[in-house]
């Protein structure tokens, strides 16, 4: 080399990268012709890494700090060089430096309904979405498999392959946690932490920590939605079957009253009125003995019919009917009750 070229070759003295907003997680210096001073320094922020990497290779590895540049914090690069310990000579080396925040409010979701097997319902299709945070914990891992000899790689270029993780493991994470899924979607918290620790070991492998994952909201098929509802009635009954009995009648009886007045003259009104007395009945019948609904509506349902006329015996006909579509009434009992309002027509 020249005199002239020697005086015109740039030596690098300070390396540093300043993070800007545009989501960058690696970023390789600029390099061009440019060499690195010996005895230069390297400014590693808090959240970011550095590393050296020579002729394809890697070698050291920065934290957050300050470093001055020669062959004591450079061991690596020094053995790879072959430099001895007086070396002080200006050296070429490609340096990334890398982001090592949280990357948060990255967003998971499903595209289709994800088939899952439940242990009580077998296979369960469900919708769901989320969002998660995750960090590079191993610049030497994220380099060498996700970012490369790329200038710049970004969040956007990643979220892609990380959202298919999440979603590869929701599977994984019901399967594992041995507990019924109905419980699971009942607390969505256990549910996060569940897929939050079956996708982390994927996140690993690319360098990467997942450190959060929530889950904002579970669709499931409206069937299993309706046993879920069933579930959360009981335990605000604390799981008593008869009180559940009795709630599920004072919430139907609002519906059958509406239902029945919506008959027409003085009959629709007779008959509203008693299948109102027959329903307050079957009521009063579930508070004292729990389950015995059948027989209190079947005995109100006599009480009622007594002295009525041809149309009002129709009607309670068709209440009657309706109290066994329900599966209050047996069909035994309703063909009895049946057998009795028929004979007032005679």
């Amino acid at each position: 080399m020249s005199l002239m070229d020697f005086i015109k070759k740039q030596f690098i003295d300070i390396l540093q990268w300043t993070e800007g907003a545009d989501g960058t997680l690696a970023f390789r210096y600029p390099m061009a012709d440019q060499e690195i001073q010996y005895g230069g320094s390297l400014t590693v922020r808090e959240s970011q890494a550095a590393v050296f990497v020579n002729e394809g290779k890697i070698a050291d590895v920065f934290g957050p700090g300050m470093y001055k540049l020669t062959t004591q914090t450079l061991p690596v690069l020094t053995y790879l060089k072959n430099w001895d310990k007086l070396f002080e000579s200006p050296f070429k080396s490609d340096v990334y430096f890398f982001s090592t925040r949280q990357q948060l409010d990255r967003r998971w979701g499903t595209t289709q309904p994800v088939t899952i097997r439940d242990k009580d319902f077998g296979a369960v299709r469900l919708r769901a979405f989320g969002n998660y945070a995750y960090r590079i914990a191993d610049a030497k891992a994220f380099h060498t498999n996700v970012s490369g000899t790329r200038e710049r790689y970004t969040v956007d270029d990643l979220d892609g392959q990380l959202r298919g993780l999440m979603l590869q493991h929701i599977s994984d994470a019901v399967a594992a946690s041995g507990v019924p899924f109905l419980d699971l979607a009942a607390n969505q918290v256990q549910f996060a932490k569940l897929l939050q620790d079956a996708a982390a070991p994927e996140f690993a492998k690319l360098g990467l920590a997942l450190e959060a994952v929530t889950v904002q909201n579970l669709s499931l098929p409206e069937e299993l939605q309706k046993v879920l509802d069933q579930k959360i009635g009981m335990g605000m009954v604390g799981g008593d079957m008869g009180k559940f009995m009795q709630y599920q009648t004072a919430q139907a009886i609002p519906k059958l009253a509406e239902g029945v007045g919506h008959g027409s003259g003085v009959a629709g009104e007779a008959v509203g009125l008693g299948a109102g007395v027959a329903l307050g009945q079957v009521l009063a019948q579930q508070l004292g003995q729990g389950l015995q609904v059948a027989p209190a509506a079947a005995a109100a349902a006599a009480a009622a019919a007594a002295g009525m006329k041809p149309d009002e015996v129709m009607a309670t006909l068709e209440k009657l009917a309706d109290l066994k579509a329900k599966g209050i009434l047996t069909e035994e009992e309703f063909s009895a009750k049946k057998s009795e309002l028929l004979k007032k027509l005679v």
